[in-house]
């Protein structure tokens, strides 16, 4: 069973649909953006996880780690 947006899910879709077509792959990353950052766990508790992790043996060399990656 499908439920029918909401006042605010409306207004986002009008709002996005008065967006000129140009914009909204600058919108889309805002709103990815947005909805990444709010589901990151808390500072706190990721860092109670990466010890707990850590003291667990649970860890990765750090070649490893940055494989793949070119910080130039």
């Amino acid at each position: 069973m499908r439920t029918a947006p909401s006042a605010c899910a409306k207004e986002l879709l009008h709002e996005i649909k008065a967006t000129p077509e140009e914009y909204l792959p600058a919108l889309l990353e805002i709103v990815r953006g947005f909805r990444h950052g709010i589901l990151l766990k808390p500072a706190e508790e990721s860092v109670r996880q990466g010890i707990k992790e850590a003291l667990a043996g649970e860890t990765l060399p750090v070649s490893e780690l940055w494989a793949g990656i070119d910080a130039r």
